[in-house]
């Protein structure tokens, strides 16, 4: 059972000094917010005696150090980037009638991997890591997408044909 009073003296005493600390190394306030938030978490469900207020000033500030540099040295952080970056670039356009409106109006589950596939050019096992699914599902999702796909651009059937 988490103390009250212990994390209302920790938010009022520290909060800001992590707040602080975590900006200077992230830049992002909101990730700062995140690291506050972990180390508090960290902080009441993991309780210490300090032999001081200083030593527990300095655990808590090592601490949210650390908290920093694991969030900088994730891999995640490294491939993404922030909105400003990307908001120059204009989404594609989807005209009335064209493939790229009917891979929209796919269901979520085929329009996902349709469109990694033939818009962003990711391979079958690399689309299976990006949503966490087998690479069996998603071939059987490509191939149901592309058949939803032709039953809607009203596709030719070249085996019924002959």
């Amino acid at each position: 059972m988490i103390d009250r009073q212990h994390a209302e003296y920790l938010a009022n005493t520290y909060a800001d000094l992590i707040l602080r600390m975590s900006y200077t190394y992230l830049k992002n306030t909101h990730d700062a917010q995140d690291i506050c938030q972990t180390v508090f978490v960290k902080l009441l469900t993991h309780p210490q005696e300090f032999e001081s207020k200083a030593h527990e000033k300095a655990y808590i500030l090592r601490m949210t150090a650390n908290a920093c540099k694991d969030v900088l040295k994730s891999p995640w952080r490294r491939k993404t980037c922030g909105l400003e970056v990307i908001a120059d670039v204009p989404s594609p356009e989807a005209e009335d009638g064209s493939l790229l409106a009917a891979v929209n109006d796919l269901p979520a589950r085929y329009r996902s991997v349709i469109y990694l596939f033939y818009y962003e050019g990711y391979q079958a096992s690399e689309i299976a890591d990006i949503l966490g699914i087998p690479t069996a599902t998603v071939h059987t999702r490509l191939a149901r997408g592309r058949k939803k796909l032709k039953a809607m651009l009203g596709g030719f059937d070249y085996e019924k044909s002959f």
